[in-house]
């Protein structure tokens, strides 16, 4: 049975990389320390039942709650008369242009589809893994990456300018 020491031990070990996970996820800082401080809240209910490895379990409830949010319509963007804050100095997703559009990009995803990605390419997890995380078939999380990888390489704000731009013929 697992106690709180161990409980403490694995957050301290484990929150940046939860955080971050959480953030390639929702796209908010904010939204993702929430979304952190909640999966924990819900592994510390579970923690005596959790086994030796507990980062698939964790992992598994951050998704979940994270796909659970979506559908919320309170967390929806709402227009407003001030423009959004500028990113902090400290936040290297916003320093590269190339990021930006990659990060975009991935935003348009469906949330399952980003999900698949962010676990496979980001946090560099067996297609085993995820699928366990997303509680789906191996055959699904395949499929739901070459969708994904698909929509990316056809997305206009990732073609190449010379892919863009009509193609002249001379005979």
């Amino acid at each position: 049975m697992r106690d709180k020491a161990d409980f403490i031990a694995y957050v301290e070990a484990r929150s940046p990389r939860l955080l971050r996970t959480a953030y390639l996820l929702c796209r908010d800082w904010a939204q993702a320390e929430d979304l952190v401080q909640t999966a924990l809240v819900r592994a510390w209910r579970a923690w005596g039942r959790v086994g030796e490895h507990p980062d698939a379990y964790v992992s598994r409830i951050l998704v979940n709650t994270h796909l659970s949010w979506r559908s919320r319509l309170w967390w929806r963007e709402l227009p407003t008369d001030e423009p959004p804050e500028k990113a902090s100095p400290g936040d290297e997703i916003g320093l590269s242009d190339e990021r930006a559009v990659l990060w975009a990009a991935l935003g348009r995803l469906p949330p399952r589809q980003r999900a698949v990605l962010v676990l496979r390419f980001f946090e560099d997890l067996p297609e085993s893994a995820v699928a366990q995380i997303l509680n789906c078939s191996i055959g699904t999380v395949k499929s739901q990456t070459s969708k994904a990888l698909a929509k990316l390489r056809i997305d206009p704000d990732l073609l190449p300018p010379a892919a863009t731009s009509p193609v002249r013929r001379e005979l």
